[in-house]
């Protein structure tokens, strides 16, 4: 099983700075790998975006929305990804959600490959 923790989300005030946390691991595999990380999020009434994703040798891409204010990161020894979200702005207000690209192996030796998502953490701008 791969599971992806999140954490970080909140009520924050416009122009305020939030850092968004989210760990992925694989307990069921005797090798565990992951790729590429991203961060997408979801207002209401509006489909999923991505907001920024990283690979694992560093490399980044942003929405337009997002460059300049956020900036993902990541740590390979963690299998951690992070989002720092600064001069947050109202239309940021979303459930946010990581993703990791990875590949398993089980303990038969099967290879396992495919895109895990985390359940999601509220980021609400207000002001």
């Amino acid at each position: 099983q791969v599971q992806l923790v999140e954490s970080g989300g909140d009520l924050v005030q416009v122009g305020g700075s939030l850092r968004l946390s989210c760990t992925a691991s694989g307990s069921t595999f005797s090798s565990f790998r992951v790729n590429s990380m991203g961060w997408y999020r979801q207002a209401p009434g509006n489909q999923r975006e991505l907001v920024a994703d990283i690979t694992s040798d560093g490399s980044t891409n942003y929405a337009d929305s997002v460059k300049g204010r956020f900036t993902i990161s990541r740590d390979n020894a963690k299998n951690a990804v992070y989002l720092q979200m600064n001069s947050l702005k109202f239309e940021d207000t979303a459930v946010y959600y990581c993703n990791a690209d990875y590949h398993g192996i089980d303990y038969h030796g099967i290879d396992h490959v495919g895109r895990h998502w985390g359940q999601g953490t509220r980021v609400t701008v207000s002001s």
